[in-house]
């Protein structure tokens, strides 16, 4: 049976990588200690999102034409989607994000349903660098409340007698990108 023997090591600080700090490199025992931070201070922690609540805030819907649409579905019905993103500071970490559906559905005949849903967001953000504040609120934060605006919306035309409104996924990155073009364009004006 094979002994394991230690080799005797030279007496110096180690940084962490085997070497003892006088290892004759430039910068001797003092060069590592330069990088480590001081005893006593926190890291610095990464951007956090937390949500701390989700609600529906208002909730619409009429059917004013039923029972009639609902006998008599008419062909072809139109359908209009209005999506708005709407942000309110509730304190210094703290913001609500309101997402607002307005869905028209028409037809020949006249309006079929009229549903309006302001879904809402409570979500905390910290250390979230000022210049991707904006995006996070108005990208991120919608993104995160969409699937559940999507489901309240297929639940309440379902209840209303209709097929449930499944609508796609909706790109808040490029809507805010959009909203930002026409924004420096007005301000161009």
């Amino acid at each position: 049976m094979a002994k394991k023997t230690e080799s005797p090591q030279p007496a110096g600080k180690r940084h962490g990588d085997g070497l003892p700090g006088g290892d004759g490199k430039p910068g001797g025992e003092g060069a590592g200690a330069q990088a480590a931070a001081p005893e006593g201070a926190a890291p610095a922690a990464g951007p956090q999102l937390n949500v701390l609540g989700q609600y529906i805030k208002d909730l619409s819907f009429e059917s004013p034409h039923a029972p009639q649409t609902l006998q008599n579905p008419p062909p072809n019905p139109q359908l209009q989607v209005t999506v708005n993103v709407n942000v309110a500071s509730q304190s210094e970490e703290t913001y609500e994000v309101v997402l607002n559906i307005d869905v028209h559905a028409k037809s020949d005949v006249g309006v079929i349903y009229n549903v309006e849903l302001f879904y809402a967001g409570l979500f905390r953000l910290r250390n979230v660098p000022q210049n991707l504040l904006q995006p996070v609120l108005f990208v991120d934060c919608p993104a995160l409340l969409f699937p559940f605006t999507r489901r309240v919306l297929a639940d309440i035309t379902r209840d209303g007698g209709y097929p449930p409104l499944m609508l796609d996924p909706i790109d808040f990155a490029r809507l805010y990108s959009q909203n930002l073009g026409r924004g420096q364009g007005q301000a161009n004006n």
